[in-house]
Protein backbone atom coordinates (compact mmCIF):
# COMPACT_ATOMS: atom_id res chain seq x y z
CA UNK A 1 0.00 0.00 0.00
CA UNK A 2 1.17 3.30 -0.63
CA UNK A 3 2.01 6.06 1.77
CA UNK A 4 -1.79 8.00 2.61
CA UNK A 5 -3.87 4.72 1.55
CA UNK A 6 -6.43 4.21 3.80
CA UNK A 7 -5.73 0.68 5.40
CA UNK A 8 -9.23 -2.05 5.55
CA UNK A 9 -9.17 -3.88 8.47
CA UNK A 10 -9.78 -6.76 6.61
CA UNK A 11 -5.94 -6.26 5.05
CA UNK A 12 -5.09 -8.00 8.58
CA UNK A 13 -7.16 -10.73 9.21
CA UNK A 14 -4.99 -14.05 9.41
CA UNK A 15 -2.02 -11.67 9.33
CA UNK A 16 0.42 -12.21 12.54
CA UNK A 17 1.20 -9.14 14.59
CA UNK A 18 2.74 -8.27 17.89
CA UNK A 19 -0.21 -8.99 19.74
CA UNK A 20 -1.24 -12.11 22.39
CA UNK A 21 -4.83 -12.46 22.25
CA UNK A 22 -6.73 -14.08 25.18
CA UNK A 23 -10.03 -14.91 23.64
CA UNK A 24 -12.95 -14.61 26.05
CA UNK A 25 -16.05 -15.74 24.76
CA UNK A 26 -17.75 -16.09 28.56
CA UNK A 27 -17.30 -12.91 29.72
CA UNK A 28 -20.00 -11.60 27.16
CA UNK A 29 -23.02 -12.69 29.01
CA UNK A 30 -21.63 -10.15 31.67
CA UNK A 31 -20.95 -7.66 29.61
CA UNK A 32 -24.64 -8.21 27.47
CA UNK A 33 -25.85 -7.89 31.13
CA UNK A 34 -26.64 -11.59 31.89
CA UNK A 35 -27.86 -11.95 35.62
CA UNK A 36 -28.04 -7.76 35.65
CA UNK A 37 -31.87 -7.30 37.32
CA UNK A 38 -34.22 -6.20 35.14
CA UNK A 39 -35.17 -3.15 37.27
CA UNK A 40 -34.26 -1.78 40.86
CA UNK A 41 -37.62 -3.90 42.60
CA UNK A 42 -36.37 -6.05 45.56
CA UNK A 43 -37.66 -9.86 43.97
CA UNK A 44 -34.81 -8.78 40.50
CA UNK A 45 -31.83 -8.30 43.01
CA UNK A 46 -29.62 -11.10 43.25
CA UNK A 47 -28.10 -9.45 46.45
CA UNK A 48 -32.08 -10.25 47.85
CA UNK A 49 -32.18 -13.69 46.12
CA UNK A 50 -28.90 -15.04 47.25
CA UNK A 51 -29.50 -15.23 51.19
CA UNK A 52 -32.51 -16.83 50.40
CA UNK A 53 -30.96 -20.23 48.33
CA UNK A 54 -28.19 -22.41 49.41
CA UNK A 55 -24.89 -20.85 50.67
CA UNK A 56 -23.20 -22.73 47.31
CA UNK A 57 -25.90 -22.09 45.13
CA UNK A 58 -25.94 -18.01 46.41
CA UNK A 59 -22.40 -18.15 46.56
CA UNK A 60 -23.11 -17.08 50.44
CA UNK A 61 -19.84 -16.75 52.74
CA UNK A 62 -21.15 -15.86 55.95
CA UNK A 63 -24.00 -14.77 57.10
CA UNK A 64 -24.85 -12.19 59.88
CA UNK A 65 -27.43 -10.46 61.67
CA UNK A 66 -28.07 -7.48 59.28
CA UNK A 67 -25.47 -8.35 56.25
CA UNK A 68 -24.50 -11.30 54.58
CA UNK A 69 -20.91 -11.52 52.49
CA UNK A 70 -21.14 -13.43 48.94
CA UNK A 71 -18.60 -14.11 46.33
CA UNK A 72 -19.01 -11.75 43.29
CA UNK A 73 -20.02 -13.38 40.30
CA UNK A 74 -18.10 -11.42 38.03
CA UNK A 75 -14.49 -11.11 40.41
CA UNK A 76 -11.69 -9.06 39.52
CA UNK A 77 -9.70 -11.62 41.92
CA UNK A 78 -10.23 -14.86 43.54
CA UNK A 79 -12.04 -14.24 46.64
CA UNK A 80 -13.23 -11.16 45.79
CA UNK A 81 -16.52 -10.88 48.00
CA UNK A 82 -19.14 -8.14 48.33
CA UNK A 83 -20.38 -7.44 52.28
CA UNK A 84 -24.19 -6.39 51.60
CA UNK A 85 -27.09 -5.61 54.27
CA UNK A 86 -30.00 -8.22 53.87
CA UNK A 87 -32.04 -5.18 53.32
CA UNK A 88 -32.66 -3.84 49.85
CA UNK A 89 -31.65 -0.30 50.36
CA UNK A 90 -28.96 1.74 47.46
CA UNK A 91 -27.67 4.29 49.77
CA UNK A 92 -24.93 4.24 52.33
CA UNK A 93 -26.40 7.21 54.30
CA UNK A 94 -29.60 4.82 54.65
CA UNK A 95 -28.38 2.40 56.52
CA UNK A 96 -29.14 1.82 60.25
CA UNK A 97 -26.46 2.12 62.33
CA UNK A 98 -26.34 -1.78 63.44
CA UNK A 99 -26.46 -2.05 59.38
CA UNK A 100 -23.51 -0.14 59.03
CA UNK A 101 -21.23 -1.09 62.37
CA UNK A 102 -22.06 -4.68 60.72
CA UNK A 103 -21.33 -4.24 57.10
CA UNK A 104 -17.74 -2.50 58.49
CA UNK A 105 -17.08 -5.53 60.61
CA UNK A 106 -17.95 -8.26 58.17
CA UNK A 107 -15.40 -6.37 55.92
CA UNK A 108 -12.93 -6.53 58.88
CA UNK A 109 -13.59 -9.97 58.90
CA UNK A 110 -13.47 -10.64 55.46
CA UNK A 111 -9.29 -9.00 54.88
CA UNK A 112 -8.67 -11.35 57.42
CA UNK A 113 -10.08 -14.23 56.19
CA UNK A 114 -9.01 -13.50 52.75
CA UNK A 115 -5.19 -12.69 54.41
CA UNK A 116 -5.30 -16.19 56.51
CA UNK A 117 -6.22 -18.13 53.29
CA UNK A 118 -4.98 -16.66 50.12
CA UNK A 119 -2.01 -13.92 51.63
CA UNK A 120 -2.75 -10.82 49.50
CA UNK A 121 -0.28 -7.99 49.49
CA UNK A 122 -3.31 -5.48 49.87
CA UNK A 123 -6.81 -5.15 49.14
CA UNK A 124 -9.14 -2.71 47.50
CA UNK A 125 -12.39 -1.74 49.14
CA UNK A 126 -15.03 0.24 47.60
CA UNK A 127 -18.42 1.32 47.14
CA UNK A 128 -20.12 3.02 43.97
CA UNK A 129 -23.27 4.88 44.83
CA UNK A 130 -25.47 5.32 41.89
CA UNK A 131 -24.89 4.37 37.74
CA UNK A 132 -23.06 7.00 37.33
CA UNK A 133 -20.19 5.99 39.83
CA UNK A 134 -19.95 2.68 38.26
CA UNK A 135 -22.68 0.28 40.57
CA UNK A 136 -23.37 -2.47 38.28
CA UNK A 137 -26.54 -2.78 40.87
CA UNK A 138 -27.17 0.28 42.27
CA UNK A 139 -30.16 -0.81 43.71
CA UNK A 140 -28.66 -2.62 46.18
CA UNK A 141 -25.47 -1.45 48.16
CA UNK A 142 -22.41 -3.68 48.14
CA UNK A 143 -18.82 -3.27 49.29
CA UNK A 144 -16.21 -4.61 47.38
CA UNK A 145 -13.58 -6.34 48.90
CA UNK A 146 -10.78 -7.44 46.77
CA UNK A 147 -7.24 -9.07 47.46
CA UNK A 148 -4.55 -7.98 45.60
CA UNK A 149 -1.25 -9.75 44.67
CA UNK A 150 2.01 -8.22 42.92
CA UNK A 151 1.88 -9.17 39.53
CA UNK A 152 -1.84 -9.74 39.35
CA UNK A 153 -2.23 -9.10 35.84
CA UNK A 154 -4.53 -6.21 36.84
CA UNK A 155 -3.76 -4.39 33.45
CA UNK A 156 -5.43 -7.45 31.22
CA UNK A 157 -9.27 -5.39 31.66
CA UNK A 158 -7.92 -2.19 30.81
CA UNK A 159 -6.07 -3.54 27.29
CA UNK A 160 -7.71 -6.79 26.57
CA UNK A 161 -10.93 -6.27 28.38
CA UNK A 162 -10.40 -10.39 29.94
CA UNK A 163 -9.77 -11.44 33.51
CA UNK A 164 -7.53 -14.57 34.28
CA UNK A 165 -9.07 -15.73 37.63
CA UNK A 166 -7.32 -18.63 38.75
CA UNK A 167 -9.77 -20.54 40.88
CA UNK A 168 -13.02 -21.46 40.34
CA UNK A 169 -16.02 -19.69 42.65
CA UNK A 170 -17.29 -23.19 43.94
CA UNK A 171 -13.60 -23.53 45.29
CA UNK A 172 -13.29 -20.16 46.58
CA UNK A 173 -16.35 -20.28 48.41
CA UNK A 174 -15.92 -23.26 50.43
CA UNK A 175 -12.07 -22.49 51.29
CA UNK A 176 -13.12 -18.57 52.77
CA UNK A 177 -16.94 -20.31 54.34
CA UNK A 178 -14.58 -22.82 55.98
CA UNK A 179 -12.26 -19.81 57.53
CA UNK A 180 -14.97 -17.80 58.42
CA UNK A 181 -15.82 -19.18 62.06
CA UNK A 182 -11.84 -19.49 62.24
CA UNK A 183 -11.11 -16.03 60.99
Amino acid sequence: MSAGTPESPLDFAGVPDAFQRLWTPHRMVYIDGENKPADAGEHACPFCRAPGLPDEQGLVVARGETCVVVLNLYPYNPGHVLVCPYRHVSGYVDLSVAETHELAAMTQHAMRVLASVSHPQGFNLGMNQGDIAGAGIAAHLHQHVVPRWQGDANFLPVVARTKAVPQLLGDTRDLLASAWDAG
